[in-house]
C-alpha cells in the first residue's frame, strides 16, 4: 500500500468515531467531510487568532459580506443580521492596543447540512485585560473573563468555508465588567 494510502486510511479510522458524532446521521465520512471539518475548526481558531492579533484584514477575510449574529447572552439587545464589516469594526473598536485579549476555543463539533452548509459547535473562553482596570474608581480589576457556547454557521463559497452566521451563549464569567465594556483607547 502507498504511504498517503495508509496515512488516509489510519486516518479515517481513527478520526471517524469522533467525526461520526457530528455528522448528519447517516451520512458517511469520507476524506473530504473530514478535510471540510478541519477546515471550519481551522478557520474558528484563526478568527480567534486573527482577533487577538488585531488583524482586521484577516480577520474580515473569514466571514461572508452579511452575518446573523447574536451575543444577546454577553451584551442583551437582539440577534441581527448586519454587514460583517459593521461586526469587524465593531470589534476593532473594542479591542484597541490598550486591550489585550486571548480567545479559545475546544470540543469542536461539527454538522453537516446538505455539501454547502454546516454547523460548527465549540466551547469558547474569551480573556481581556486592560491596566486602567486596575484603577478603583474603574472598579479595581485589570481582567475580565468569559465562558460559554459558540455556534458558527458555514456556507461554502467557491472552494472555501466562509462564516455567515455566529452566536455566542454566555455560561460564566468574572472580573471587571468595566474590562469587558470599556473601549480601549
Amino acid at each position: 500500500m502507498k504511504p498517503i494510502a495508509i496515512l488516509t486510511a489510519a486516518t479515517l479510522a481513527f478520526a471517524a468515531p469522533a467525526a461520526g458524532a457530528g455528522l448528519l446521521a447517516g451520512q458517511p465520512v469520507t476524506v473530504e467531510t473530514l478535510v471540510d471539518q478541519a477546515e471550519m475548526i481551522r478557520i474558528a481558531d484563526a478568527i480567534d487568532a486573527a482577533v487577538d492579533a488585531k488583524d482586521w484584514t484577516l480577520t474580515r477575510s473569514f466571514f461572508t459580506d452579511e452575518i446573523t449574529v447574536d451575543f444577546t447572552s454577553l451584551v442583551g439587545g437582539d440577534p441581527a443580521t448586519i454587514p460583517a464589516d459593521g461586526l469587524i469594526s465593531g470589534w476593532a473598536g473594542n479591542l484597541t492596543a490598550e486591550k489585550t485579549s486571548f480567545h479559545l476555543r475546544g470540543n469542536h463539533r461539527v454538522t453537516f447540512e446538505g455539501d454547502d452548509r454546516a454547523t460548527r459547535v465549540s466551547h469558547g473562553y474569551a480573556w481581556n485585560r486592560m491596566e486602567r482596570g486596575a484603577l478603583a474608581e474603574n472598579g479595581g480589576e485589570a481582567r475580565w473573563e468569559e465562558w460559554g457556547t459558540y455556534e458558527h454557521s458555514f456556507v461554502r463559497t467557491g472552494d472555501t468555508w466562509k462564516v455567515d452566521a455566529m452566536t455566542f451563549v454566555a455560561t460564566a464569567e468574572r472580573g471587571n465588567p468595566f474590562v469587558r465594556n470599556t473601549p480601549g483607547s
